[in-house]
């Protein structure tokens, strides 16, 4: 073992077990640096859980088709004439068709409604999916938990899991108004978590006949016969001239949902935590150069006996990591046991509520953590640059 590795050893350690002099303010930078790391994965941990809430509802082999030049359901129209056309199309579009010819398909509409939570006494805008009756089976992972799915004609719903632990009012039996008629919940679905278990499913013409949509379609759903298919989908939506229409996968339509209000999540927490990263650094620094005025005569004295200045410098430092990583390992700590799963709601692509819990995965803890450390790295720097440049006679003044 070298000198210089014995010597940075030694100093680190006796830094380390000299805390409990300064355990008051040590404690004030390990706090304020699990603070920054528990803010910073928090607003994370939203962006996560909205992005899987999403992109798990996505398939790469649905095709979902979008009129109006739009590339969102909100503000699409597919015109009747277009959708008969698309399902009299016949060859290789690379759509599945069932065993008589037909499409695996589904029209759809979103109208957004509102719902009162009688718990809190509030009303939340939910989205109510008017589809046809292959809906549900061209949406993957959907299982029907209890009930069953609704009637052609019938004024009847099916919802999520997720909206029925939080409205009393869709459980199974219960009748509800949406809009000017009432209707009657007949099932709940899980989707594991995902953004469909934010929505209320009925039947299509019902809803339009409800609302007075008669004749609209904002998306039509189809099944691809391969992830790849959708080219061949939008080759043959190029002879289809009556209006623009835009054909994506179940998967690029959400992932493009997601990155958008992620982004916006993220836009407003990183300038936070960097904000706060600013004033735990000053912390570091002011904790730091405490420690080293603490034991300004130790410092000068083992450097009078032959201790290097790399040595005092790397001893130094190291105690600022130390705190860092004390603090980072709070913060993650607490940002787990307080965020992880926590439920939290947002407004969706198509003005409605979508709740999604919020997700402490491997990306978040990383650069949360990596953020705390280098508050640590930061503000201990100079500090330690300070204990490398007290002489023997500076300490003995000090002592005097």
């Amino acid at each position: 073992m070298s000198s210089q590795f014995k010597q940075t050893l030694v100093m680190t350690k006796a830094n380390i077990l000299s805390l409990r002099r300064r355990f008051a303010i040590a404690t004030s930078m390990v706090l304020s640096v699990a603070l920054v790391v528990c803010v910073l994965a928090g607003f994370l941990s939203m962006a996560a859980g909205f992005e899987k809430a999403l992109k798990s509802a996505g398939s790469p082999t649905v095709a979902v088709i979008l009129g109006g030049g739009t590339n969102q359901e909100n503000g699409s129209d597919v015109p009747a004439d277009v959708v008969r056309t698309i399902e009299a199309m016949r060859g290789d579009i690379g759509v599945a068709r069932d065993t008589v010819g037909n499409f695996a398909a589904s029209r759809e509409i979103v109208v957004p409604v509102e719902v009162l939570n009688s718990r809190a006494e509030a009303a939340k805008m939910l989205a109510l999916r008017g589809m046809d009756a292959a809906g549900p089976s061209l949406r993957d992972g959907v299982i029907l938990t209890a009930g069953r799915f609704v009637r052609p004609g019938a004024r009847e719903v099916v919802v999520g899991e997720r909206l029925a632990a939080e409205f009393p009012a869709l459980a199974i039996g219960q009748q509800m108004r949406l809009g000017p008629v009432n209707w009657t919940v007949v099932g709940h679905f899980s989707s594991g978590g995902n953004a469909f278990e934010s929505e209320i499913w009925a039947d299509l013409d019902t809803v339009r006949s409800a609302f007075d949509r008669l004749g609209e379609v904002q998306s039509l759903r189809l099944r691809l016969e391969a992830p790849g298919a959708i080219d061949k989908l939008k080759t043959a939506l190029e002879s289809i001239s009556t209006t623009p229409l835009n054909a994506v996968t179940e998967a690029d339509l959400y992932a493009a949902q997601s990155s958008g209000m992620a982004n916006l999540i993220r836009m407003f927490g990183w300038p936070l935590a960097l904000l706060m990263a600013l004033g735990a650094t000053a912390g570091a620094l002011n904790t730091m150069m405490s420690s080293v005025s603490d034991r300004t005569v130790e410092i000068a004295t083992v450097r009078a006996l032959g201790f290097s200045r790399l040595s005092a410098f790397i001893a130094t430092w190291a105690e600022a990591v130390a705190l860092a990583a004390t603090g980072v390992i709070f913060g993650l700590a607490a940002s787990w046991l307080v965020f992880n799963g926590w439920q939290a709601s947002t407004i969706g692509a198509n003005n409605a509520s979508m709740s999604f819990q919020l997700t402490i995965d491997e990306s978040v803890l990383l650069t949360a953590g990596l953020l705390g450390l280098a508050i640590g790295v930061v503000g201990g720097a100079f500090p330690a640059f300070s204990a490398t440049r007290l002489p023997l006679t500076a300490a003995l003044r000090a002592r005097g």
